[in-house]
């Protein structure tokens, strides 16, 4: 009987009947910015033999050794080295976050690639898509890595050692983790995602959206690193009212190079206890084969959804959420 009672609770949706068809509006809006601009829609599959090992991202495994994809980047790119031209794709992605706020195991991203751009030819495209998409015209501040920390927190990030950030952490108020490990104590990222989460991503893009980029170099993902003093990643986040929407590359050709980064994700996983799923190794063959210069980037549409709804949670914009699918 509880069974049945709670069930006859949740058979609703976790959406409006009138949410609903402000998502579909908006999906029609994406297809038609990118049909006006011949980018090519594209499926690529939810089920694949390997996953990604990024570090802060864990993926769900099927009973017979699958992987459901967090991102169709991977096969995306294959398709940019078989020559298809600039794509981009409206998934289902999957990823082993809890239930909250801006988060759903299940959720659904845009992401595009776009041959011969760079990321802030891409971040233009962006904005261009939101005002296409959103019916008003949205100007999106830029700010690098470094000025987004020297406005919010009041230092420079590219030039602070593991234990400053952390005693500026304390010294800001805010209390770290519990069981923070003597590895985690050691990185400076570890210290700067604790920042860009709690004190400055919260700050940006009150008024309008936000991107920043010029990443440090130690968190360039996918991403090309340009060379300096400090070098940089050339990736960006937009952020809308403290919520990131977007993460965007100038996307690594370099095939040595990509893998290498994924047998260093691979070997952290496996200090740190996690799984450690099989890299893709056919992108490393599709790198090697010739990948074209170009930028990608991946937008949550549930996030963007919501924050143009005025709606508190992304739960709220789909049909049936994770307490209810």
């Amino acid at each position: 009987m509880p069974v049945a009672q709670d069930a006859g609770a949740r058979w609703r949706p976790s959406a409006t009947i009138e949410t609903l068809r402000a998502r579909a509006e908006l999906l029609g809006s994406v297809r038609a910015f990118f049909a006006a601009r011949d980018v090519l829609e594209v499926e690529t599959p939810v089920l694949s033999r390997h996953a990604t090992v990024d570090r802060h991202i864990d993926s769900f495994r099927t009973a017979d050794g699958g992987w459901l994809q967090t991102s169709p980047e991977f096969a995306m790119k294959r398709l940019l080295a078989a020559g298809s031209g600039s794509i981009y794709q409206i998934a289902r992605v999957f990823r082993r976050d809890e239930q909250g706020r801006h988060h759903n195991p299940e959720f659904s991203l845009l992401e595009w690639y776009r041959t011969g751009f760079d990321h802030h030819r891409l971040m233009d495209e962006v904005e261009a898509l939101l005002t296409a998409c959103l019916g008003r015209t949205l100007r999106c501040e830029r700010l690098s890595y470094r000025a987004a920390f020297e406005r919010h927190a009041g230092f420079d990030p590219l030039s602070a050692d593991a234990p400053a950030l952390r005693r500026r952490l304390g010294e800001a108020g805010v209390a770290e983790p519990e069981g923070v490990t003597a590895d985690e104590a050691g990185d400076p990222d570890f210290w700067l995602d604790l920042w860009m989460s709690i004190v400055v991503g919260p700050k940006l893009g009150a008024d309008a959206p936000v991107f920043v980029y010029d990443f440090p170099a130690s968190q360039a993902a996918l991403a090309r690193v340009r060379a300096g003093n400090p070098p940089v990643a050339e990736r960006f986040e937009l952020f809308w009212r403290g919520v990131e929407l977007a993460n965007g590359f100038h996307e690594l050709t370099d095939a040595g190079e990509q893998e290498r980064r994924f047998r260093g994700d691979c070997a952290w996983r496996h200090a740190q206890g996690r799984i450690v799923p099989p890299y893709d190794v056919e992108l490393i063959a599709a790198l090697a084969a010739g990948l074209p210069p170009c930028a990608g980037v991946a937008l949550g549409l549930d996030r963007l959804l919501a924050l143009h709804l005025g709606l508190d949670r992304i739960d709220a914009t789909m049909a049936f959420a994770a307490d209810r699918a």
